[in-house]
Formats: structure tokens, sequence, C-alpha cells
């Protein structure tokens, strides 16, 4: 189905990223943007502020992250909790970012309540009265995030390895501030930087959607015309003085892998390296066919390798990130060194480069899937110096060479001018000294990486095949294949899959092996290796993925369109012929041991996997899908290959297509890769457990499971047993976690608001084929670790004494139906969307209007639902138990 030829150019996604762009600068300065884009029945207003950490004076470290969180506490006219509860109820979401150079904020709603959205954020923006008491009270809150911050080990390094490239400049800084600091901020702080930044001529105002853009435009002006402009204050960072020489930091923690990270300086973002270096980061680790994965993931010297160009506004470096056993450090150095050496003395070849160009060049796409991306992009060029930044920076990897990528590596990346960081887990490795970094990236002389094979896929003739058109998504009947397609304008790709329902059985003793065989598939297929089937992938846009979620398992790429039926035969490849070679398995078993032990260290995830291991006694839904470390361990190739046979022999496969496609030409070609696919299962029949599947349904009431860690916060899950993905009530537990959990909340304002708890505080409804949840978290400092359990129980409660009130239930049911339309903006939410509906729901017919469901629960259903499930003595605990004190 296909072979080696020689390399041919990859078509190019041309596109003006710009076009269409109202711009106008109000009589106040502020800039707007309006762009109509009719792919998804949604709008999104970003809100950019041209001021960030590096706006900050040392006197005023980390104002810019606390006036975001203020930016939501009310104005004269919409008290606490109004602005989030006033978006929710218009379907909407908000939320908001600080950066470097700018702070953002944005909302995505559907385009019919675009005015409120408006609205709202110019009020928020023009208005915001920052209230002190209301201000002390977020400090803790923040002060929370900070703690929750310096437990995640990946931000701690990258933070670290900034402050050790920069003597001077604000980047070196922890941008968040420092806890002590942060209590010190006072009202006239943050007033101050307030007024003196939040002002129109430092403000871009983006808006794209499904809407009339004249009528748009004219809400904008009616809305912000009004703020009166001043000039900026304006407090730049210390320049930063050139430096020579290797400069190395050396952390421990109670973390369960080492953490390397390896910076060089650069260039600005609009400076003429900056596009050599992003392509080559790109070459350097994105997909499977990249050099630093071929070198060291897929050798299993690292468990993860990433390689970046970063440049906000005014400077920019060059990163290289990996997790690694701490005893494997020299030799990733080694080959670090030796991969650079290559790329700066040889260059890139002509495919390689393609490879790299098309898969940022399908990012860049995706990146403009959504409406609040798009908006944010334009918004970012905007403020870079103009509009038209956004199409250059675009062209600019399009017309990128091979040598201006080798010239970039030469002038930055020197080995006597690195800085390095590496967070090791007590007891463990060894400090980094300078002459040794400097001495393993040059030793050795540049690596051999083997040209990819340019797998050229070959397909026979497209088959016509009869199309049900009857619902949202177009389906079409095969002998073992159901194709599912749906047409998603926008952007020039389509994502592909090919899945079947998954069976959750696995108990502790065989834990990953499902998860093991769907990703030893993809590191290669008869004839060719991992490298020679990711490239196949990644040089018509995308990478492959392997998928193992609660019901549901299988593959999925995003390509560019006109190359999605090449990628369906690598899917069908993959599918058929996997190879299955004993050192692939054992890499990625290997691979996956170490994600497994990485995972304790994430302190959201790890809560709720103790929590559910112990609500079904660690069986089924209770076992983690990607293993554990003892289970994984005595996994071989044997037992692989006979858990895929188990997994797809003779299962009927589910292929999905979503995306830049016509529906029946589509069908037709995928015809043609799967007609001859033979399977003894039925056409598709709605999901139903059978008395075999029992073992992933049962609830187990079981004590708190609790570990406990050197961390600076505690974080606790409890779950309660709910409603499954096919029960009537599922939607009056959606309706309950809505008007629990996000912001504007009950749990967010009583726990996070109004007592400073916790910075995270959630509530969702946990929805499986055979069981279901109503899980609640929460992370605290440990001194109020059982302040916040009481606090969580105590509000549980509340929702079991009294009804919801009917705001509340009506705001919830148009968050809910707004949020279906807000999921649809990209191809790979509707592929979900549709991959849940037709395996674990009750078929596409849900599709139609997924709103409908919400509009019919009543506050007793909701009420009887919380009766029914959220019962204390029903719940089961999931703690990671810090040991820091405040």
């Amino acid at each position: 189905m296909f072979s080696e030829s020689s390399s041919e150019h990859r078509p190019a996604l041309t596109v003006c990223w710009a076009d269409g762009v109202r711009r106008e600068v109000l009589d106040n300065g502020l800039t707007v943007l309006v762009q109509a884009q009719a792919s998804a029945p949604v709008a999104a207003v970003v809100t950019h502020v041209k001021a960030g950490f590096f706006d900050e004076p040392d006197r005023w470290a980390g104002v810019s992250h606390v006036l975001e969180h203020m930016f939501f506490k009310g104005t004269p006219t919409r008290g606490v909790g109004r602005i989030a509860q006033e978006t929710k109820a218009a379907g909407g979401y908000l939320n908001a970012g600080t950066s470097y150079d700018y702070t953002v904020y944005y909302v995505v709603l559907p385009s019919a309540t675009l005015e409120t959205a408006l609205d709202v954020q110019s009020d928020a923006l023009m208005n915001s009265v920052i209230d002190a008491d209301e201000l002390s009270r977020e400090l803790q809150v923040i002060i929370q995030e900070a703690k929750r911050k310096r437990d995640s080990p990946g931000a701690v390094t990258v933070e670290t390895l900034f402050a050790t490239m920069y003597d001077h400049h604000r980047i070196r800084r922890w941008r968040i501030g420092h806890e002590d600091h942060l209590d010190q901020l006072s009202r006239d702080d943050i007033w101050g930087y307030y007024r003196s930044r939040y002002v129109p001529c430092n403000t871009i105002v983006s808006v794209v959607g499904d809407f009339d853009p004249d009528a748009t435009l004219a809400l904008v002006r009616q809305r912000y015309a009004a703020w009166t402009d001043s000039p900026p204050a304006v407090d730049p960072s210390p320049v930063e003085p050139p430096r020579n020489g290797v400069h190395v930091r050396t952390l421990r923690g109670d973390v369960s892998q080492a953490q390397l990270a390896l910076g060089w300086r650069t260039v600005p973002p609009l400076h003429a390296d900056a596009a050599p270096l992003e392509l080559g980061a790109a070459l350097l680790s994105s997909g499977r066919a990249s050099w630093l994965y071929r070198t060291l993931r897929a050798s299993g010297i690292v468990s993860s390798v990433s390689a970046y160009s970063f440049a906000p506004t005014e400077l920019g470096l060059f990163g290289i990130g990996v997790e690694l056993d701490p005893a494997r450090t020299d030799e990733a150095l080694a080959r670090i060194g030796q991969t650079l050496d290559r790329l700066a003395g040889e260059g890139p070849s002509g495919g390689d480069l393609e490879r790299a160009r098309t898969l940022l060049l399908t990012r860049w796409a995706r990146q403009f899937e959504p409406m609040d991306g798009r908006a944010s992009a334009l918004a970012a060029g905007e403020a870079l110096r103009d509009l038209a930044v956004v199409d250059e920076q675009y062209q600019r990897l399009l017309e990128t060479t091979a040598s201006e990528v080798r010239d970039a590596f030469q002038r930055y990346v020197d080995f006597q001018a690195v800085s390095a960081v590496t967070y090791l887990p007590h007891g463990t490795g060894a400090d980094l000294e300078a002459d040794r970094v400097a001495d393993l990236l040059a030793s050795g002389g540049p690596t051999v990486v083997a040209e990819n094979a340019d797998v050229v896929v070959t397909t026979g003739p497209a088959i016509h095949v009869p199309i049900d058109r009857d619902s949202e998504a177009a389906v079409a009947e095969l002998g073992g294949v159901d194709v599912i397609l749906r047409r998603k304008a926008g952007v020039p790709t389509v994502t592909l899959g090919v899945f079947v329902r998954r069976f959750p059985r696995e108990t502790l003793a065989d834990a990953g092996l499902g998860a093991l065989a769907v990703r030893s598939a993809i590191r290669g297929v008869a004839g060719y290796d991992a490298v020679a089937l990711a490239g196949g992938f990644e040089r018509r846009g995308g990478a492959v993925s392997s998928r193992v979620a609660g019901d549901t398992l299988g593959f999925s790429c995003t390509v560019l369109a006109d190359e999605a039926t090449a990628a369906a035969v690598l899917l069908r490849k993959i599918i058929d012929e996997p190879a299955f070679e004993p050192v692939e398995v054992e890499r990625e078993r290997d691979v996956m041991i170490e994600e497994a032990r990485r995972r304790t260290d994430d302190m959201f995830r790890y809560p709720f996997e103790l929590a559910f291991g112990a609500a079904f006694d660690d069986t089924g839904y209770g076992v983690p899908a990607a293993g554990t470390p003892d289970s994984l361990a005595s996994f071989d190739a044997g037992d692989v290959r006979m858990r895929y046979r188990e997994l797809f022999q003779g299962t009927r496969l589910s292929v999905v297509a979503v995306g830049d496609l016509d529906a029946q030409v589509m069908a037709d070609q995928l015809a043609g890769v799967f007609h001859d696919y033979e399977s003894a299962a039925p056409a598709f029949a709605p999901a139903r457990g059978t008395q075999a599947d029992a073992i992933a349904a049962g609830w187990t009431v079981a004590g708190p499971r609790v570990t406990t860690r050197g961390k600076a916060q505690s974080a606790l899950a409890m779950v309660y047993p709910g409603p499954n993905r096919r029960d009537g009530d599922r939607s009056a537990a959606e309706i309950w976690a809505a008007i629990a959990g996000g912001l504007g909340g009950r749990l967010f304002e009583v726990l996070r608001s109004q007592r400073s708890l916790a910075y995270t505080v959630m509530a969702s409804s946990w929805q499986r084929r055979l069981a279901g949840a109503m899980v609640t978290y929460i992370a605290t400092s440990p001194a109020r670790e059982e302040e916040a359990r009481e606090g969580l129980f105590e509000e549980l409660e509340r929702f079991r004494d009294e009804p919801v009130t009917a705001e509340e239930l009506s705001g919830s049911i148009n968050y809910l139906a707004g949020q279906c339309e807000v999921a649809r903006q990209s191809s790979g939410s509707v592929a979900d969307e549709i991959l849940d509906a037709w395996l674990v729901g009750d078929g596409l017919e849900e599709l139609l209007d997924p709103g409908r469901r919400y509009r019919s629960v009543t506050a007793e259903a909701v009420l009887d639902v919380c009766r029914r499930y959220l019962v204390r003595e029903r719940s089961v605990e999931g703690i990671v138990r810090g040991l820091a004190g405040d």
C-alpha cells in the first residue's frame, strides 16, 4: 500500500490569516480588530493589554498576575461573582492569562450572546473597583497558586533556567511573585498599576466569530468609546548585557524523575532568525520522526523531550527540556550535543525540513481554528507591530531554507555559552558542573541520524458507497467498518481516526497492557520501522497518536485536507500489520513505566487515581489505563500481541473524519481503503452493558487513600457514585456540576473567593458507559486541609438540603447548551463528540440538538440526583498530603 521513493515537497498551506479583518483605532486610542468567521456559531472577545511581567518594577513584582485575578472581582454595577455568572448564563466561559509582555482576557460563547460578552468585558476592563477586602482574600488564593506552582517540577525547572540565563532582565524573576512579597501588595499598588497600564492606547480588543462585522464593530464602538485615554506608564526592564560562559544550577526535591533544561539566548520575534530557530525546534522535537525523539526518546534514554524557540517581544531564547532517570544525565547531554552539532554543521536535509515545516504550518492552522485562538493570534501580531506580522511570520516559515536553519544554530547554540538546570529527586544524581556540561555537549561530534524514509502512499480506486445524511453527520456502512463524516470548514485540515469500543476489564495485575499494545502499534508496521511510519504521517501535516480513553481506543491524526486518504491508508496499516518488534515494545514499556512514576507528581491527576482505585476496588474503571510501574514491568512482546488481537481482531471499526471535506467524496475514498476489512461484529447498535462488563461498574465504599509527599500543598479528590453515560439523570448531574464548579460556581465563590482556601476547586460529572461519579477537588495548604475537606462536605450537603435557585438553574442550562456549540469550534472536538455519541452513547441523534436534554431538567430533578448520590457515607477520597507548612 505504500513504498519508499525520493523526497517530494509537500503541498503548502497558502492562507492569508488576516484577510477580512476590520481594523479601527477609536478616538481614545483603543485598537479594535473584527473578523467574521462562519465555521461555528461561536464568538470570542479577546482583550490584549500590552503589560505583563516585564513591565513590573521590583516593588510591584507579581502585580500583573494579581490584577488579572482582580479583573473579575466586580465593578460598580456588577458585584463579586457577577461577571462570571453573567458570562456562564450567556452560554460562555471566560479566562485570562498573564505573560511576560502582555496580559490577555478572553470570553468564548455562542455568537447570539455576543452583545452580553462585550457589555461584561468592557465593564470589567474600564471599571474594575479593586476592592481592598476582596484583594486581601484573593492574595491568599494567589499564594496557594504559587504553592501549587512550586509543586510542578517542570515549571520550577524552566523558571530556574530563565533565572540562570539572565543576570538583569526581568525574565529572571519568579514570574508569579514570591509569597512573602505578594502578601505585602496593597490596594494602592494594584490600583496604580491598573490605572497606569490599562489605558486605551495600550489595549487591543479582538473580536472573531459568526456575526455581521459591521454590526459588531458598531457594538464595540458603543461599549468602549467612553473610555478615557491617558499615556501609559513605561518602566522598561533593565538591559541585559552580553555574556559568555556556562552557567549551571542543581535543584533537589520530592520528585519522581529528574528534569534537565538547557537554554541559549537568541533573538526577538521580529528578527530574521526567529523563523529558522522555530523550524529548527520543530525539526528537533516535533513528532516521532524528529531528531531528538529518535536519538533520546525512541532509544529509551529519556521519557520525554522537547525543544522550543521562545521570543517574548524584546528578547529570545532557545531551550531543550527532558525528563529522565538521573543516572542517564551524562548520556542525554552527549546525545543532545551531538544532535545540535549536526544541525549547526550539516543542517537539515530537504526531507527533514519539509516534514518540520508541514507540521508547523498545520499547527498554525489549528491555532486559528477556535475563535479565541484566532482572535488572540491577531491581537498578538498587532501588538508586535501591526496585523501584517501574522501573515509575514507565516510566510517566513514557508520560505526559510535549510541553510538558514543551519546558520542560525551556528550563531546562537554555542556549547560554551549554555545555561543548564537539573531538578533531581532527593538522594540521586550529581550536581551539574559547568565544565562537564560543556564537555559532554561537545563530545563525540555530530550524531548519525539516518535520513527518514520518504513514504509515498499508494491508494486503490475510490469505491462509491451510499451515505446516510439524515443526522448531523454522514454515515457509510461497509462490511466491517462504519464511516462517520462531518464537514467542518475554516482551516484546510482533516481530523481522522480509527476506533473501537474499549471494555475496561483490567485489574492491577494487567493494568496498562491495552495501552501498551496500542502505543506499541505505532512503533512500526510490517516493512517499516517507527521512524518511517511516523514520517509518513508527519509529512502530511500531523503526528499519529494513540488513544486509550475510558470506553474507546484507537488511533488518530490531523493532516492537510488533501492528504486525508493517504493518512487513512497508514492507519489501516497500523490496524492490520503492527510489527511489535520486541525491542520497540520494551522501549515503549520503559517509557510508560517512567510516565507512571511521573504521574505521582501530578497534584491534580494523582488524587483522582487514588480515589477511583478505591471506589472500584482496583478493577475496571479503577485501574489506571496507562498502567503502574509494577504491572508494566511484567509485560513482553508476546503479551502485547495477544492483547492487541483481543482488542482489534474481528472487531468492528469506526472511522471518523471531520474537517474541510466533501462527505460523499471522502466516503468513497475511505471505502477504497477499508472496503475489504472483515469483522463478524454487527452494524452499530447503541452501547449497552452486559454481565461480562460488571467488573467495570462496581462501586466500593472505602476509606480514604492517602499518600504523603514533600509538597507545598495538599490535594484532595472527593468522589461520589453518580449517573453513567446512558442514565437519564446524567443531565441533572451535569447541571449540578455547572452550578457547583467553575468561575462563579458555589464551590468557587465560597471556598475560594470568600474563604481563600484554594486556588483550584472544581466539580464535575464523570460519566462512562457502565459507571458514573460526581466528583470534587480542592488543593490547599497542608495546615488548612481539614478545613477545606469539611468545607467541601458542607457545601455538598447544601445541595441535598435545598433546591438550586431559579437563576442558578437557568444560568447553568444556558451555559451547558452554549458550551455544546462552543465545543464544536475545532475538528478534533467534533470528532470526539461524534465518537462519544456513536460508541458510548445513544447514536448520532444526540448531535442534532445537544442542548435539548438540559432544557427539560428541573430544580427538583437536580435536588433528587444530589439526594441520591451526594451521600457522605458513600464518598471515597484520594489525598496527596503535603508536608510544607505556611
